[in-house]
């Protein structure tokens, strides 16, 4: 029996060492995934896919913010690709998609989505920045324009940071 969506967050916030922020962050992320993927329509396996993804889709940063004084996008995707798999190493969770985790870690700052699981990934990662950090509220409109597909995402969005500011 493969491990539950549970038992992989409670993992992740064993590794996230009690960092609130970076805890409540990924929590948010994968509540949006799991909801937008849900709406879209997501067979079961992408849906998984998707919710692994956005739980450990900052998994680079506790590593990166010493280095650099923050975590920059780039480095936490190539980091994160890597880290992800060794995440993962202990569980049951097959190859096929730790791989594809991986993929989607390794692009969650790119706005070019290359499947519909990318598109989930981007805009639940985004609507969970935009109720963190003001400067993401602020590029609601422009990721509007340019970035958001889903229906959900972009009713989320609108709702959220949009229609009601």
């Amino acid at each position: 029996e493969k491990m539950t969506i549970s038992e992989i967050i409670v993992k992740m916030i064993d590794f996230s060492e009690g960092n609130e922020h970076d805890i409540a962050h990924f929590l948010r992320v994968w509540g949006y995934a799991k909801t937008i993927g849900e709406c879209t329509g997501l067979d079961e396996k992408e849906e998984r896919i998707v919710e692994l993804s956005a739980i450990v889709h900052d998994i680079a940063c506790p590593k990166l913010r010493p280095i650099y004084g923050c975590a920059p996008g780039d480095k936490q995707e190539e980091m994160g690709k890597e880290m992800v798999k060794e995440f993962f190493a202990d569980t049951d969770v097959n190859k096929e998609e730790v791989m594809r985790v991986a993929e989607l870690v390794g692009l969650h700052h790119t706005y070019h989505p290359i499947s519909l699981a990318h598109q989930v990934l981007l805009e639940a990662d985004f609507l969970a920045n935009a109720g963190e950090d003001e400067k993401y509220t602020k590029m609601a409109k422009k990721m509007r324009e340019n970035v958001f597909q889903t229906k959900t995402g972009i009713h989320l969005l609108e709702s959220m940071f949009l229609e009601a500011r």
